[in-house]
């Protein structure tokens, strides 16, 4: 097939752009930056530079591109850095999931795409009642932290949007906490908030947290495009749900760094706000079993506590090697 990827020097996109290329499709991938239009060539596809937010653009490079598919991989992640003020920090991927899904959706849709794949989140985003594991049947959080709110209601925009499209028909995966070499969980940034101890077990840490290496997020994506169902959302995490009070901790040590600090949930309140004492203490995790059940896709590393060594492991040798 002749696939579009928008937001393909992302953290899956990176990895997404060259799996779909290795599986016969013929790949034309967006990047709003002309310095990163060399890796996608790298990769075997065909660059265009084109902003999700400029209608423009996007029309244009669709429109030129004649996908049979079109996948959404835009956001804005590295950006978000300052948690305790949360929608502020996500507002610009807020705007790709709302604003820039409307021009790219209106792009495939006059282009005549068959398939429309977008990428959303499950990380915290379920309702924090009832069991510990939820399912793509459950009810997103119906009444947030103030500061996830807007994150929460674009994450509804995007998914009412793209499930109720039925030309191009509309597929949305639910993809957890990302961790991988240099990215997500283990990033730069991430890794040095970790050295210094800035990362702490709030209250109990029983909150709940599905992760999702990009490899399979990259993996997941592709099974999608060949066997996901029209107007279905999937769940795309790894087997092992895991409570902050064991991750956290087990990260650390993966990283060679001291233990983080336990801190107790009214000043975790003070210092970091109550969106991320919900994190901490009470968000769910998500279940596996629909992607697995319907695209056929098993994750290559089934346990966040594997990956993430492996991860940090290659994370190691690769700043050696530098």
């Amino acid at each position: 097939m002749r696939i579009f990827v928008a937001g393909a020097t992302g953290a899956v996109g990176r990895q997404l752009v060259p799996l779909l290329v290795a599986s016969g499709h013929s790949v034309v991938a967006s990047t709003r930056s002309a310095a990163k239009a060399g890796s996608l060539k790298d990769f075997g596809a065909e660059p265009v530079i084109a902003d999700g937010l400029d209608a423009t653009s996007m029309r244009a490079a669709v429109i030129s591109a004649r996908p049979d598919v079109v996948i959404h991989q835009m956001t804005d992640l590295a950006a978000a850095t300052d948690l305790r003020h949360f929608d502020r920090a996500f507002a610009r991927t807020n705007e790709l999931r709302t604003r820039g899904t409307d021009n790219l959706l209106a792009a495939a849709r006059e282009t005549g795409a068959k398939r429309f794949i977008a990428q959303s989140f499950c990380g915290w985003t379920f309702s924090r009642d009832g069991g510990p594991i939820k399912t793509e049947a459950d009810e997103l959080d119906p009444n947030p932290p103030e500061e996830l709110r807007g994150t929460l209601e674009a994450i509804r925009y995007l998914e009412r949007t793209v499930t109720t499209s039925s030309a191009p028909e509309g597929i949305v995966l639910r993809y957890g906490f990302f961790y991988g070499p240099e990215t997500g969980t283990l990033s730069p940034a991430m890794r040095d908030q970790l050295r210094r101890r800035r990362v702490p077990v709030i209250g109990d840490g029983a909150g709940y947290w599905s992760f999702i290496h990009t490899e399979d997020a990259a993996s997941a994506t592709l099974a999608a495009v060949e066997r996901g169902r029209a107007g279905n959302i999937y769940n795309i995490v790894d087997d092992h749900p895991v409570q902050v009070r064991d991750w956290l901790p087990a990260l650390a040590q993966f990283l060679g760094v001291k233990p983080p600090l336990h801190v107790p949930a009214w000043l975790g309140r003070l210092l970091a706000g109550e969106h991320m004492v919900a994190m901490m203490t009470a968000v769910r995790g998500a279940s596996n079993a629909k992607a697995k059940r319907e695209l056929g896709w098993l994750p290559a590393h089934p346990s966040w506590r594997d990956g993430f060594a492996d991860a940090a492991r290659h994370s190691a040798g690769q700043r050696t090697a530098a």
